[in-house]
């Protein structure tokens, strides 16, 4: 199910399981998965894109191996705020992998404007080479995603007296 309410979403997450983060390029698809007490995002690999089930089938395998709980689609909105092309991808995306059969988890969007930027900065202060990054950017991208989407659920959590 897709909540476009953050709150919603949080409610919707079953207990003692990770999330995944994923920032969805026209060629790759970076992942990241975060620990089951959702504190720690962790770039973990970036997938060529082919066709979409063969994409969607990539992702249930990680999702099943790693017990995860719930999505993070990064969405690419405009500077100003808008949406355009490449959010209207990312919910068609997110909409067909809602109705794969397995993949039933609750799924949501997080702002990612600039994630990318972020994650190439932290790559060039590690002093990491040119194609090592090119390697990499992606999954490090969707865990800055993932990691900020972590960081509001546990601010959100606070302010409704859970302990996460």
């Amino acid at each position: 199910m897709i909540f476009e309410d953050f709150a919603d979403f949080s409610a919707a997450l079953p207990a003692g399981r990770g999330l995944a983060g994923l920032d969805l390029g026209t060629v790759t698809i970076g992942v990241a998965v975060s620990d089951t007490l959702l504190s720690i995002a962790t770039p973990l690999e970036t997938i060529k894109r082919r066709k979409f089930g063969q994409d969607a089938a990539r992702l249930a395998e990680i999702l099943t191996a790693r017990t995860i709980g719930g999505l993070v689609l990064g969405l690419p909105r405009n500077m100003d705020g808008s949406e355009g092309p490449r959010c209207q991808s990312t919910r068609a995306f997110a909409r067909n992998l809602a109705g794969q059969a397995g993949l039933d988890l609750p799924i949501t969007f997080w702002d990612e404007r600039l994630s990318t930027v972020a994650a190439e900065r932290a790559l060039l202060e590690a002093d990491t080479s040119r194609r090592r990054r090119a390697e990499v950017i992606d999954h490090v991208a969707a865990g800055y995603i993932l990691q900020g989407a972590l960081d509001r659920l546990s601010a959100l959590r606070r302010q409704q007296g859970i302990q996460a």
